[in-house]
């Protein structure tokens, strides 16, 4: 479908990015499922999708893919994890209270997988220790090096008690929404550059100077904003002591992100798909579909230095004394 009014583009609030040229059943059901389309809909909604090859999807068949589905989230769920390696860690949760609890991990080969979906609830320890628990439970022992999210406290003190060794990155995506959203609009895109100059920065030397440097020019007048910046600053800038090449990677939740932006507003328990089950089927569904999309990261040759504890500083290799 083509827009064709003048400076006008068309996009689908429905469809993900990555199910807009080649439309997958697997995909558009679980999306249009949360989205709210009642199965009895689906068949027409599907037509006027996919066109003729949505001849035969009626109800029952929805129905029974949708048994399908919920019986495979239920085998991945419980899935051996024993001798896998994830070297980097990154979470995603809604900005509801009540929410579903993503973790994706990257590989000694730079492939992101999905690792868990599960509901829970965004501020509790508990919600997160339970599926800390029960990776470790299915075999993984291998300690990631970095995990990366946005200031869930309940995520964080999970992971402290659960996988002390693991080192934090707050994503700066989120961080920047954050401040920005405690200062005047007049004067947000000034403040987003001066973030910017943080953690785009060559050096953690250069990074910090910009970060006192913002302080200095809005302390005053947007304490509140200022505050928000303050409290994270240990672990702002923990990606400079890995590769630079996996910077993109570890500054933001964003590849995780993506994924999820048509299910937000979808993942309530108690709302848009019904029961508990179907939610956390669906959106498994989604994610899983999603991930055969996800890129490689950078040269993930260097993982292997990192998991041998080679020392990076400013995103160099440090040689051995």
């Amino acid at each position: 479908m083509h827009d064709r009014r003048p400076g006008e583009r068309f996009t689908s609030r429905i469809l993900p990015p990555y199910m807009r040229r080649a439309a997958s059943i697997d995909a558009l059901i679980p999306a249009l499922y949360l989205r709210g389309v009642s199965t009895g809909d689906f068949q027409e909604a599907l037509e006027l999708i996919l066109g003729r090859d949505a001849v035969g999807l009626s109800a029952t068949n929805v129905v029974r893919l949708k048994d399908i589905w919920k019986q495979e989230y239920g085998e991945w769920s419980r899935r051996d994890l024993k001798g896998k390696h994830y070297v980097y860690f990154n979470v995603r949760l809604d900005d509801d209270r009540t929410c579903i609890l993503v973790p994706m991990g990257a590989t000694e080969e730079g492939k992101k997988e999905l690792l868990a979906v599960h509901d829970g609830y965004r501020e509790s320890k508990l919600s997160w220790q339970e599926l800390l628990r029960d990776l470790r439970g299915r075999g993984l022992e291998s300690l990631p090096a970095v995990a990366v999210g946005d200031g869930a406290l309940g995520f964080w003190s999970a992971l402290a008690e659960e996988y002390p060794t693991v080192r934090e990155q707050r994503c700066w995506v989120h961080k920047t929404a954050n401040i920005l959203d405690k200062m005047p609009k007049g004067v947000q895109s000034r403040a987003k550059k001066r973030i910017q100059d943080m953690y785009m920065a060559e050096t953690r030397d250069e990074a910090e100077r910009a970060y006192d440097e913002f302080l200095s020019l809005y302390e005053a007048k947007y304490p509140g904003a200022c505050g928000c910046l303050r409290k994270d600053k240990d672990v702002l800038f923990t990606f400079y002591d890995f590769p630079a090449e996996h910077w993109t990677h570890l500054r933001t939740t964003n590849p995780i992100e993506s994924t999820f932006a048509t299910v937000r507003h979808r993942t309530k328990r108690t709302k848009g798909c019904g029961s508990r089950a179907a939610t956390l089927t669906m959106v498994y569904k989604l994610a899983a579909e999603a991930e055969k999309h996800w890129r490689q990261l950078n040269c993930h040759q260097l993982i292997s230095k990192v998991i041998e504890g080679v020392r990076f500083v400013d995103g160099l290799m440090q040689k051995a004394a």
